[in-house]
C-alpha cells in the first residue's frame, strides 16, 4: 500500500465545489471516478481544502492510499488520461503512511482577481469579479493591513462554518495590479481560512475600495467578530488556490 501526495489544478467553473458530494458534480468525485477506473478499485482521497462551488485551484493537494503497479513516476500521467480537460494532476509522489494532506497542511495562499473596467471580459468572466466602478487601491491597501496578524476572524466565517475556532494568522495580505489589463490581484498568505473568509475580506476591502467606507473601517469590523458587520461575499469566480505549504 502506497500513500501518493499528489498535486492537481483544475477549473472550478463546472464543479460544486472539491468535496464529494452525493447529488454533484465536484472535483474530488470526479478524481476519486477516475482513480476507480484505472486501478479497479474504489479509492477515497484526502484534499487540502474544501474550494467552494466554481472556485479555482492552480495547486490544490490531496493524498490517498493505493495499490498498484504502476510506477510513481507515471501515475499522474496515466490518471490524466481517466479525467476531464478541465481536471489535471500535475505530479505525485510517494510519501509516509502518516501524510494527510489536510491536517499536515501548515498554511495556504490563495488568489482573488478583480476586472476593474466599465464592462466586463467575455474571455475571463469565469475567473475575476468584474466591477465596474473605479477603486481605490490605496484605500484598499490601507484597510488590508489591520488583518493582517492573528486574530479572531469571527466577522468574515459564513454561517455553517464547522471550524472549532475562529482564531487565523495572516502572513501576508497584498494588492496588485496588472500592468498591462485592469485586472487587481489580492494575494492572501495564511496559517488556515475559515468557510469563505477570503471572499468576505475581498468584499469587505471593495467597500472600502468604492469609497462606500473608510479604511479604518476594517480594523472595526474584525473586532466586532460578528458577521453582520462585514461586507458582502465576493463571487466564487474571482478565488484561486495558489498553492498548500507542508
Amino acid at each position: 500500500m502506497r500513500n501518493l501526495k499528489c498535486t492537481v489544478a483544475y477549473d472550478g467553473t463546472s464543479y460544486h465545489g472539491f468535496q464529494r458530494q452525493d447529488n454533484a458534480v465536484t472535483i474530488q468525485g470526479e478524481i476519486e471516478k477516475a482513480l476507480q477506473q484505472l486501478i479497479k478499485k474504489e479509492v477515497e482521497i484526502i484534499g487540502a481544502s474544501r474550494t467552494d462551488a466554481k472556485v479555482h485551484a492552480q495547486s490544490q493537494v490531496f493524498n490517498c492510499q493505493i495499490e498498484s503497479s504502476i510506477p510513481t513516476d507515471r501515475f499522474a500521467l496515466a490518471l490524466n488520461t481517466k479525467l476531464p480537460a478541465d481536471i489535471v494532476v500535475i505530479n505525485a509522489h510517494e510519501v509516509g503512511s502518516k501524510f494527510h494532506a489536510r491536517y499536515d497542511s501548515i498554511g495556504k495562499l490563495y488568489h482573488y482577481q478583480i476586472y476593474n473596467r466599465e464592462f466586463p471580459s467575455p474571455f475571463l468572466r469565469n475567473y475575476t469579479y468584474h466591477i465596474s466602478h473605479k477603486l481605490d487601491l490605496k484605500a484598499m491597501r490601507e484597510g488590508a493591513q489591520y488583518l493582517v496578524g492573528e486574530y479572531d476572524f469571527s466577522s468574515f466565517q459564513a454561517a455553517g462554518c464547522s471550524a472549532r475556532s475562529s482564531v487565523r494568522q495572516i502572513y501576508e495580505l497584498e494588492i496588485s495590479v496588472n500592468s498591462t489589463e485592469p485586472l487587481i490581484t489580492i494575494a492572501i498568505k495564511g496559517s488556515g481560512f475559515l468557510y469563505n473568509m477570503v471572499r468576505i475580506i475581498v468584499g469587505t476591502l471593495v467597500e472600502v475600495a468604492k469609497g462606500k467606507k473608510k479604511s479604518t473601517w476594517v480594523e472595526e469590523v474584525l473586532l466586532a467578530q460578528d458577521r453582520s458587520f462585514a461586507g458582502p461575499t465576493a463571487p466564487a469566480c474571482g478565488l484561486s488556490l495558489i498553492k498548500v505549504n507542508y
